[in-house]
C-alpha cells in the first residue's frame, strides 16, 4: 500500500516518540519542577496527617459520632444562612417553567 518509505517512516516514528518522551520526562529538573510540588499537594507530610487512628470499636463509634455531629452542625449553619438569605430577598412571584418549546406558544 504505502511502500517501503512509509514503513521506514513509521519505524522511525515508533522509535523516536518513546525516546523523546524518556528524555523529556526523565529529566531531573523537570521532575523537580512539575512532580514534587504536585506530590506535596496529593500526599501531605506526616506531621499534617492524623496518625492516631481509633483501634477499638468504642473509639471508632465515638469518632463516627463526633464526625456526624460536626456534619450536622455545618448543615444547620448552612440551612440557617440560606433561610436568612431568602428572608432578606423580596418576594418575587416565580413562574413555573414549561420548557423552551412551550414558551413559544
Amino acid at each position: 500500500m504505502g511502500g517501503p518509505n512509509l514503513e521506514v517512516f513509521k519505524f522511525g516514528l515508533y522509535l523516536f516518540v518513546p525516546v523523546v518522551a524518556l528524555l523529556h520526562f526523565g529529566d531531573p529538573q523537570w521532575y523537580h519542577n512539575h512532580v514534587l510540588p504536585y506530590k506535596e499537594q496529593l500526599f501531605p507530610r506526616g506531621d499534617k496527617t492524623h496518625m492516631l487512628l481509633p483501634t477499638d470499636q468504642a473509639a471508632v463509634k465515638a469518632e463516627l459520632a463526633r464526625i456526624k455531629a460536626e456534619k450536622l452542625a455545618r448543615k444547620q449553619e448552612r440551612d440557617q444562612a440560606t433561610q436568612e438569605h431568602q428572608e432578606s430577598q423580596p418576594d418575587v412571584p416565580s413562574r413555573t417553567s414549561r420548557g423552551w418549546f412551550r414558551s413559544w406558544w
